[in-house]
């Protein structure tokens, strides 16, 4: 026996600061407590958060060392390594800052971002490193290659930064509960890379000028062998000219990459938040509806026994006859939390020690069991059996009549696991019918056998004892042996004593000075129907009564008994219950639950492995069709299960929305209609990347992967934005034909190009290798990013050349015409 307190942190608070504190307080509450007490800690949330962040936090290490190595792997060159890395910290520190200061919490998303970040911010640093060496190369001094350099890309560093923080536009503005949970995460982004982007238009160009060093030219007649780069250029440039020979066959390959992205998107699973383990499972214990209180204990014994043998289990709590808030429950219905062991400890997961409990719980007679993982991301629902609810409405008749059949219909599926219905239609009752001709009689009213039934089964508060330090009520009861079956009421007996005379009324009877109460007789085993009978058999019975409630009464000089009838302690002014009533058993409902107009039942399930919440429900109008279930039932998913279906109406215009907000921002900067659809013609690959990643390691397209599909919209254009930026200047410049310009801009910023994609791709790797505590909220956003990053990079090196010579050949052709329709349509002539 225990008793569980259960803390809750205020709005904003930090919860591992408020765990601290409190352990640090045990200590002091112990010593003023009885030496029989014992305090445990049998649940501390706090030790999976803090573990989560320091898997997260040594993820951004990790990812910070890589983004490092890729810039020396492409370099050679220790000082040219140095300068691009200073980026990194400096603009995470500086993140840090603005967080601080706009209220931010460092938690799982804000550090995710971060991790992220790693390969953002280095970007800009490595297209100005990369330029200025280049100069160097070429045997320019040190400052004149640092103010060259930062010259020539600096309109293309604040083209890559700002369309990336345009891409968080819409996460910004996103509604509902992913929006709350996003919005820091976009704005922890659009933070890092704004600090990046001052960092290397002034610290890192100075960083070049102080430490770089001019390159001594190649001796002619020793020439230095290729280098891995040197080769990987050397076939790009093949493969380049291939492409442009044949470029409506690139094309093709454009439209097919846009088609697959079409039927990719269909066919993934898709589901909200990803699964977590978090070190703690719930269970519902759910006996059969005629159970009793003291049956339903014993079989929460048991299943706590059960589940504490679980090597993986730390500790159990199980509680019944009490629900959520302290609210009374169904009385076949218990309550388990069992914290498990840390990960490390453990060696499986949250989902595999429930499929090793289902087989042994299963075997617990007469009850159901249920188990789920506690989510961190659960909202919007009633408590329930399991993770995700089903929520039908209707008529009571037509509800009642076909939830059983589609619960069972569910259960014949492979998709869903646990599924249960909140409907219990089957419980027993009790109906006492009055005779109220035989009451009239002997002078009873309804109001005296209602008390006296209440005075026997319904455990009134008749005192309250009051010492120093607590106080104790005094609850009257018969005897809780002789209560367990319904021919107990025979054993009841009404008071007569006291009671007016038939005909007279009783409208103005003092109600303070008579204290109106019924003795409970109860003799298990000599009740009789008959008075003489009775009047024997419950004289001892009623005497040890009125002894205990007058005791009661005697301590605080006071009671709230029932008002009606005097105390009697005569057993001839006693009546048996059952002389002026009559009994008949039933069935009735222990809850009915009703929405609006109409009555509601939920159908609460939990996901079969590898099963995602699309799936889930393409199963339930499945088995809904299969049935013929009416169309005077409708259903809905709720809870979770519903802001999941919301979100896959939103997140199409949530793209939208970041694709045109890159295409405002990028018309604005190049001044152009056409270079912006060039830029935006890389995304189709990329999200097929991502998506056939997701599919690869048997990932559904969550919120967080949707998110990582946003962030390659802001990643992958930055390939097209280095190739056409160099293109426009080349053909201004040096008046080279649009061919020319592209070819010489693909294979210039090629070294860039590879250099910020592989930075951006190993700074994702550590999250899609995520495998510690809160693995599963990270690692959706790594695959999809490296997956999209991947499949973008090897198709939009030769796409977007491509469809660069499309487009600017239209805007040559599109161009003298729209100046004719401007000038004929104004009478002036257009620029």
């Amino acid at each position: 026996p225990a008793v569980a307190v259960i803390p809750f942190t205020q709005p904003g608070a930090n919860i591992i600061e408020t765990v601290d504190r409190l352990k640090a307080e045990l200590p002091t509450l112990e010593a003023v407590m009885p030496g029989d007490i014992n305090v445990i800690i049998a649940g501390d949330k706090s030790l999976t958060i803090r573990a989560s962040l320091a898997d997260t936090e040594s993820t951004l290490v990790i990812a910070v060392l890589l983004v490092v190595g890729v810039v020396y792997f492409f370099l050679r060159d220790v000082r040219a390594t140095i300068v691009p890395s200073i980026a990194v910290p400096v603009s995470i520190i500086g993140s840090f800052g603005v967080m601080y200061l706009a209220g931010f919490t460092l938690d799982i998303l804000s550090l995710m971002a971060l991790t992220i970040a790693t390969g953002f911010v280095v970007d800009d640093a490595v297209v100005v490193v990369e330029n200025v060496s280049r100069h160097l190369e070429e045997g320019m001094s040190q400052k004149n290659a640092a103010l060259l350099g930062a010259r020539e890309v600096g309109f293309t560093v604040l083209s890559i930064s700002l369309s990336l923080v345009a891409v968080f536009t819409p996460i910004l503005f996103m509604g509902g509960i992913a929006g709350r949970f996003f919005r820091e995460f976009a704005m922890t982004l659009s933070i890092a890379i704004m600090i990046s982007l001052v960092i290397s238009l002034t610290t890192t160009p100075m960083l070049c000028a102080l430490l770089l060093r001019r390159k001594s030219r190649e001796d002619p007649s020793h020439p230095e062998p290729p280098t891995f780069f040197d080769r990987m250029l050397a076939a790009y440039e093949r493969s380049l000219v291939v492409a442009l020979r044949h470029p409506r066959t690139v094309v093709f390959i454009l439209l097919l990459t846009i088609a697959l992205n079409v039927e990719l998107v269909r066919i993934i699973p898709k589901g909200f938040f990803p699964e977590q383990d978090t070190g703690r499972i719930t269970g519902v214990l759910r006996g059969d509806q005629a159970v009793s209180f003291q049956a339903m204990q014993r079989k929460l014994v048991e299943m706590i026994a059960i589940v504490r043998r679980d090597p993986a289990v730390d500790n159990v709590i199980g509680f019944t006859g009490v629900g959520s808030g302290g609210q009374a429950a169904a009385v076949n219905t218990a309550s388990v939390y069992v914290n498990l062991k840390p990960l490390e400890a453990r060696h499986a997961s949250a989902d595999d020690v429930i499929a090793r409990l289902r087989p042994a719980l299963a075997k617990i007679p007469g009850g159901e069991v249920f188990l789920s993982a506690i989510q961190d991301f659960r909202v919007g629902a009633r408590q329930s059996n399991a993770l995700y609810q089903y929520t039908l409405l209707g008529n009571g008749s037509d509800l009642y009549a076909w939830t059983p059949k589609l619960v069972e219909a569910l259960n014949q599926g492979g998709v869903l696991r646990d599924v249960s219905s909140d409907q219990q239609l089957r419980a027993l009752e009790a109906d006492v019918n009055i005779d109220r001709d035989t009451g009239s009689r002997l002078g009873l009213t309804a109001a005296q056998i209602d008390n006296a039934l209440y005075d026997s089964f319904g455990q009134r508060q008749v005192s309250v004892i009051y010492q120093a330090q607590n106080q104790y009520h005094v609850v009257m009861e018969i005897d809780p042996r002789a209560t367990q079956r319904p021919e107990s009421l025979n054993d009841v007996y009404v008071s007569t004593a006291g009671a007016p005379a038939a005909g007279t009324s009783t409208t103005n009877a003092p109600v303070g000075t008579a204290v109106a109460t019924t003795a409970p007789a109860v003799t298990p085993s000599t009740a009789s129907t008959s008075s003489a009978a009775a009047a024997s058999a419950l004289a001892s019975v009623t005497a040890t009564a009125r002894n205990a409630f007058n005791n009661a009464l005697a301590v605080v000089g006071t009671s709230t008994a029932s008002t009606g009838s005097a105390v009697s302690t005569n057993a001839e002014n006693m009546v048996p219950l059952l002389g002026v009533a009559s009994f008949s058993p039933g069935h009735t409902a222990l809850a009915i639950n009703h929405q609006g107009l109409f009555v509601a039942t939920t159908i609460s399930f939990n996901l079969a492995e590898g099963a995602s919440l699309s799936q889930a429900l393409d199963d339930i109008e499945r088995a809904t069709k299969e049935i013929g279930m009416p169309k005077t039932l409708k259903g809905a998913l709720t809870g979770t299960a519903q802001l999941f279906t919301e979100s896959l109406k939103t997140e199409p215009l949530l793209i939208l929305a970041a694709l045109t907000a890159v295409y405002i921002v990028l018309g604005i900067l190049y001044e152009s209609y056409i270079h912006p659809i060039t830029i935006l013609s890389t995304l189709p690959s990329a999200g097929v990347g991502a998506v056939l990643a997701l599919l690869l390691f048997h990932t559904e397209f969550s919120v967080i992967a949707f998110i990582g599909v946003i962030l390659l919209i802001g990643i992958v254009k930055k390939n097209a934005i280095l190739m056409i930026d160099f293109a426009i200047e080349a053909k201004r410049a040096r008046n080279v034909s649009s061919h020319d310009a592209i070819y010489q801009a693909c294979l210039l910023r090629f070294r860039p190009i590879m250099m910020t994609t592989m930075a951006a791709i190993l700074g994702a790797v550590p999250l899609a290798l995520s495998f510690g505590n809160g693995g599963e909220v990270r690692r959706p956003l790594g695959i999809a990013i490296v997956g999209g990053l991947i499949v973008s990079q090897m198709l939009t090196l030769y796409t977007t050349p491509v469809v660069y010579l499309y487009l600017d050949r239209f805007g040559s052709w599109a161009a003298p015409r729209w100046r004719a329709l401007v000038t004929r349509i104004s009478g002036r002539s257009a620029r």
